[in-house]
């Protein structure tokens, strides 16, 4: 497994990647965003993201790295204000771990987060290619939405999981637990502001999209959420 450790400070990224080679990872260190960028690519599995860098901000890092790439991002911060947090989930960070943090925590959330995305690339083949939900089709062997005009809609990476897991189990209400647990690896129920956070902006970019707002993505009051069944 190849991880790419974005992480100004020398000292934090020796350690670092020293303990994740010891774990038998392959390691890349880059020491800001610009060379971070620069040395994503195909071969790169996950990436560990500083969001406190000397050149571009983490939160801009984020968001050119999922305009390019679905990889895995664990963002690493000493932010503990939930905004920031909110912010870096929504920009399609998997998971965030906050400094100071201890390495076994960080091991867990790699192997969680890598668990995840192997589960994904292996369960979506098998599954239909494609499906209606509201005259958006979700594309599950590419990766993405589709508004009813065919062009792509700019979703983030927790946006277009949510929607998938929804359009799977179209017309069936799913409980706010479930979809945290399939969607982001966890129930813990402080994750619940996360949800809304991400269903206000998947709802908001779907009505952009369609030029006039829609009812795809509906709240079932007390349950959690649904798409409508198809006809």
């Amino acid at each position: 497994m190849r991880l790419l450790v974005v992480e100004d400070d020398q000292h934090v990224a020796a350690a670092l990647v020293s303990v994740l080679r010891r774990h038998g990872f392959e390691v890349v260190h880059a020491p800001d965003g610009a060379a971070a960028l620069g040395a994503l690519g195909p071969g790169t599995d996950l990436v560990l993201l500083d969001l406190t860098l000397p050149d571009i901000d983490g939160f801009e890092v984020c968001r050119r790295i999922r305009a390019v790439s679905d990889v895995p991002v664990i963002m690493v911060t000493a932010r503990t204000r939930l905004d920031a947090r909110v912010r870096g989930l929504r920009l399609g960070a998997d998971d965030y771990v906050t400094k100071p943090y201890d390495v076994p925590e960080v091991l867990a959330r790699i192997d969680a987060v890598l668990r995840r995305s192997r589960a994904r690339e292996r369960d979506e083949p098998t599954r239909a290619p494609s499906l209606d939900v509201g005259g958006f089709t979700v594309d599950l062997a590419g990766h993405e939405v589709r508004d009813p005009r065919g062009a792509p809609v700019p979703l983030s990476r927790k946006e277009y999981d949510l929607l998938a897991l929804l359009a799977r189990h179209a017309g069936v209400a799913l409980p706010r637990e479930q979809i945290l647990r399939e969607v982001w690896g966890s129930s813990w129920k402080g994750l619940g502001r996360t949800l809304e956070v991400h269903v206000a902006s998947l709802r908001r970019k779907l009505a952009d999209a369609a030029g006039s707002p829609v009812d795809v993505v509906q709240t079932v009051r007390g349950v959690g959420y649904r798409v409508p069944g198809r006809p």
